[in-house]
């Protein structure tokens, strides 16, 4: 295989990978996926949720804006 070969089997494969799966396409339907994206970038970040606490509160605020909590069937941790 050629470096141009290469190359393009390369730029085919990021053509694809930004195609949204089905995790994105859920994630998208819920109304909060840059909340998701900005917990998920803290957790990244800080290997630690302890440290994410306000991320995943605007998360669950978002979520329960949107009613996913209803259309998912979850309930609050009490």
């Amino acid at each position: 295989m050629s470096d141009k070969d290469k190359a393009r089997a390369a730029a085919a494969q990021l053509v694809i990978d930004d195609e949204p799966d089905d995790w994105d396409k859920r994630i998208y339907s819920t109304g909060c996926a840059d909340e998701n994206a900005k917990l998920t970038d803290c957790y990244y970040e800080k290997k630690d949720w302890r440290a994410c606490k306000q991320e995943m509160e605007i998360f669950r605020q978002c979520w329960q804006r949107h009613g996913n909590d209803k259309r998912t069937d979850s309930k609050d941790a009490k």
